[in-house]
């Protein structure tokens, strides 16, 4: 199912909007097949090595505690980014062009540099897991692994011109590699459905705890992600249906169904991760901090070389994924905030480049056993950075002069604000207990 190319695809969100037409008269199971894959874009920022740092520390530390905490915020994630879609289907532009459109030239700027600061974040999560993954997998020096994730950019220019559709597929490939590894980790070490059933349960106790609120928020920043809201609002727009008002109804029903389908493969991913960690080492009284440390104790742990070596896979592919989709997240920004077009390999080489000076310097402060730290630190900005993505979104959301008879519902809107409020909370119990 290949697309038409343009020059820059896939990179450049505005060239490719409507290649790929869904018939509105075809059988449902086709035309929602041919929707499928902007969700699974999206979905692959929700299991990078970020969520690794904070799955595997909350698991060793708390076991099965917070499990709950991945399950809300997961589905937080599925609310906001099927308002974020609809606001995309319902206007026709991103929200980032919403936002020029809306706000003053100083507001919107703020809003485009913490989003910038969001991707930023993120990549040095990619950063710092492709480069422990490098560092695991092939015996290379952890700074020499940091160095070694600039060659993505070879990826990204090896993949100009190939089509939206080939990215997806691309992704889709990713998503099934970590799926299967985390698969065959809990047949190696098994799960205590019990405990994972009460781990289920939203529980503030562990909350009082300072490592447990700061985790806890770290897990909500590597789940929803502020540039996700903006991605998602623009490659929803890759999909084209023929048609009037019912036309754009049905999208928006099929990207609902795209959403939640693949942010229920993130949800498995890092409710695995975490079980991952409290079954492994946990239930052996072992903390542990630092991702590098969770690939050497598997093979001891469970007397399989197996495990530690699908652990390192997992991880190369989780940090690789990401790298595409925060590539044309931040052209969705750029275009958008800006109205500014640069060639995408210039893009990741600038991301990239912002990414490296915090991992270098990081970890030639704190050394190797820092990277757990940093990789948890990159998570609570992205959590700090949220609400300023999300309370944009909503208000457009909600605006039925531009959504037109697509407005969200009050309960949607509802939920969207119950999920700001809480989100803004955690920030601020962050910031006063930290």
């Amino acid at each position: 199912m290949q697309l038409p190319t343009t020059a820059t695809a896939p990179f450049c969100p505005s060239e490719v909007r409507g290649t790929v037409k869904v018939p509105l008269r075809a059988p449902p199971a086709r035309r929602l097949l041919r929707f499928l894959g902007p969700g699974l874009l999206v979905s692959v920022g929700y299991m990078d090595p970020g969520n690794w740092a904070t799955d595997i520390q909350a698991g060793s530390k708390f076991g099965y505690g917070l499990l709950w905490v991945v399950v809300c915020s997961s589905l937080a994630a599925m609310w906001l980014q099927v308002l974020a879609a609809r606001v995309g289907i319902a206007t026709g532009r991103d929200l980032a062009q919403l936002c020029r459109d809306r706000y003053s030239r100083p507001v919107r700027l703020v809003l485009w540099l913490l989003a910038e600061l969001a991707i930023v974040a993120t990549d040095l999560a990619e950063v710092l897991g492709s480069a422990l993954a490098f560092h695991l997998l092939l015996g290379v020096p952890l700074l020499w692994g940091v160095a070694l994730t600039v060659l993505d950019t070879v990826i990204v220019l090896a993949l100009q011109g190939q089509g939206f559709r080939s990215l997806e597929s691309i992704v889709l490939g990713l998503i099934v590699t970590i799926g299967g590894c985390f698969m065959a980790e809990l047949a190696f070490v098994g799960v205590s459905w019990g405990e994972a059933l009460a781990g289920m349960r939203p529980s503030l106790e562990l909350l009082a705890h300072p490592e447990g609120i700061a985790l806890a928020v770290g897990i909500v920043g590597a789940t929803v992600m502020p540039h996700n809201l903006y991605l998602h609002s623009s490659i929803v727009q890759t999909r084209q249906i023929e048609g009037g008002e019912s036309a754009r109804h049905l999208a928006v029903r099929l990207s609902s169904i795209d959403t939640i389908a693949s942010l229920s493969i993130a949800l498995f991913i890092n409710a695995a991760i975490l079980a991952l960690a409290a079954q492994a080492f946990h239930s052996r009284g072992i903390f542990v901090a630092e991702i590098g440390d969770a690939y050497h104790l598997l093979e001891p742990l469970v007397g399989l070389s197996a495990a530690s070596l699908l652990f390192g896979i997992a991880l190369l592919a989780s940090g690789q994924s990401s790298t595409f989709t925060g590539t044309v997240a931040g052209q969705v920004l750029l275009e958008g905030f800006l109205d500014l077009r640069i060639p995408c390999w210039q893009r990741r080489l600038i991301t990239r480049g912002l990414a490296l000076i915090p991992a270098f310097i990081g970890l030639a402060w704190l050394g190797d056993q820092g990277l757990g730290t940093l990789l948890v630190a990159s998570q609570v900005v992205l959590s700090l950075q949220l609400p300023f993505a999300i309370w944009p979104m909503l208000r457009l959301a909600g605006d039925r002069r531009r959504m037109g008879s697509l407005v969200a519902s009050r309960l949607a809107l509802a939920g969207g604000w119950l999920i700001f409020a809480l989100i803004a909370a955690g920030n601020v119990w962050l910031l006063v207990k930290g």
